[in-house]
């Protein structure tokens, strides 16, 4: 055994030891659900033999403004605030009014809430959308939008970029056919530990635009109706522009969650004016973006509007609640268009299909007016304050890796900021076991996660905490060969 394999053997010991100790009764908990619960979160994104006795998630007891509580009783200050959902941090006092109030009058599902007109209203006030439906979750208010591009233009094809994600329906499970062999010359080529940034270069060489399925079950018929394209490279233009007569969308995340550092603002603003010149559907998909950056979301902040806007997280105040909204001509293929009583109006285009029973859920109504109320009447100046605390944060994570050295790099958008893949040289387990030495430092996120979010409710006291959890685990895998 080598030296380095030995203090690898050590380090990593050392981690494992002292989270199964301090969350004992979390992995009790994984242990005894297993045969029963079949629960992804308790196998993490990046299960390996070597951190097999960590791969189980802290169970929650309690949580209140940047802080939760586990049921073992350690207090963290949480990062990953409900994976971007909780803005103003957990159980802000105006959402748990909204909802208890509601509580009381009851929960009827089946006849129309009276609140769905205030928080259809207050999402076009925000975002300047004509039209608006409510769904519950991201993947189904995706998957929606692709459908009403599809029966607007009357196309089946759709575009996705490469590093994005779009929720679990299947047309959004797919990627890049490139192999394994592929990849390692990429790894080899460019030097990186990071599976992206390789794979980002081998995108550069040959725009490779067929999808197949990135997941098992994902039938490879869907991928025929999918291009992928690399974000951010012009030679997507040329490609959107070759099949502009057979893409009904391109469904873009502004600014993915996978690769904050990239914001192309001049080409999302070239992808713009095609999709408009050839009738192709533009998408935009804020579940991380909207009411982040700003309150007209990724869409104000790069002035650019899209034909159809997804929104979820924030805008549920904390319930599930997810949002489709977009120009009337397309929004009307759900209804058939606006009609009068009183006349001889009647809806004017055909609809597609939509339902769900616990769309327009009112607890989650409530939640979300709540939320919205509270984002319009603050303004822009709630998010460009957390903004640029995020800012402040970055820069001296920055300054600090710089000085000491370390191949890591730390981007933002709005208060959302994460390790800079594609500028950084970390491999998957050591980013992985960073977020364990977080979690050992009371520094909550998920394992194998690159980054958090920061809240209205998260302190000075806090980022400090942050910081200082970031760079002493950062230091710890240096001084243990990990980077």
């Amino acid at each position: 055994m080598t030296l380095t394999s030995t203090t690898h053997q050590a380090h990593l010991q050392s981690i494992i030891d002292r989270y199964t100790q301090r969350t004992a009764q979390s992995k009790q908990f994984a242990a005894d659900n297993r045969s029963l619960l079949a629960d992804k979160s308790s196998i993490g994104f990046n299960f390996s033999p070597e951190t097999k006795e960590m791969c189980y998630p802290v169970v929650a007891a309690r949580s209140q403004g940047s802080r939760l509580w586990d049921i073992d009783g350690n207090e963290y200050i949480d990062i990953l605030m409900g994976l971007g959902t909780y803005l103003f941090g957990h159980n802000p006092a105006f959402v748990q009014a909204a909802i208890t109030e509601q509580l009381q009058r009851g929960m009827a599902i089946g006849p129309q809430s009276e609140r769905v007109g205030a928080v259809a209203q207050l999402i076009r006030d925000l975002t300047g959308m004509e039209r608006v439906t409510f769904s519950n979750t991201g993947t189904e208010a995706v998957m929606t939008a692709v459908r009403i591009a599809r029966t607007a233009t009357r196309r089946s094809k759709i575009a996705v970029f490469t590093n994005s994600y779009h929720g679990h329906f299947d047309a959004a499970l797919m990627r890049a056919p490139i192999s394994e062999y592929a990849r390692k010359k990429a790894v080899r080529v460019t030097g990186a530990k990071s599976w992206l940034a390789p794979l980002n270069w081998l995108l550069k060489q040959r725009l490779n635009t067929r999808a197949v399925p990135a997941a098992l079950g994902v039938p490879a018929a869907v991928a025929r109706d999918v291009i992928i394209l690399e974000y951010g490279n012009p030679q997507s233009l040329a490609v959107i522009k070759a099949h502009r007569n057979d893409l009904a969308a391109v469904l873009v995340e502004p600014v993915q969650s996978r690769c904050p550092e990239l914001q192309p603002q001049e080409f999302l603003q070239e992808l713009r004016d095609l999709t408009q010149t050839h009738n192709i559907t533009l998408i935009f998909d804020e579940m991380v973006t909207g009411f982040r950056i700003h309150p007209g979301g990724a869409q104000a902040y790069f002035d650019i509007q899209a034909d159809i806007t997804t929104y979820s997280k924030i805008a549920g105040g904390g319930l599930p609640l997810s949002i489709i909204a977009g120009a009337a001509r397309f929004m009307d293929h759900i209804d058939g268009g606006v009609w009068h009583y009183s006349d001889d109006s009647v809806p004017q285009v055909p609809t597609t299909f939509f339902a769900g029973t616990f769309c327009k859920h009112p607890l989650a109504l409530a939640a979300s007016e709540a939320a919205l109320s509270h984002l319009k009447a603050a303004g822009p100046s709630l998010q460009a304050e957390l903004t640029q605390k995020t800012v402040d944060l970055v820069a001296r994570l920055n300054d600090f890796t710089a000085t000491a050295c370390l191949p890591v790099r730390f981007t933002q958008f709005g208060s959302f900021f994460a390790i800079a893949l594609t500028h950084s040289n970390i491999s998957p387990l050591a980013l992985n076991l960073l977020s364990y030495h977080l979690l050992n430092r009371g520094i909550h996120l998920r394992s194998g996660d690159k980054g958090g979010f920061l809240s209205t409710a998260h302190t000075q006291e806090d980022i400090d905490a942050i910081y200082i959890a970031f760079t002493e685990g950062l230091m710890a895998l240096f001084e243990a060969n990990y980077l």
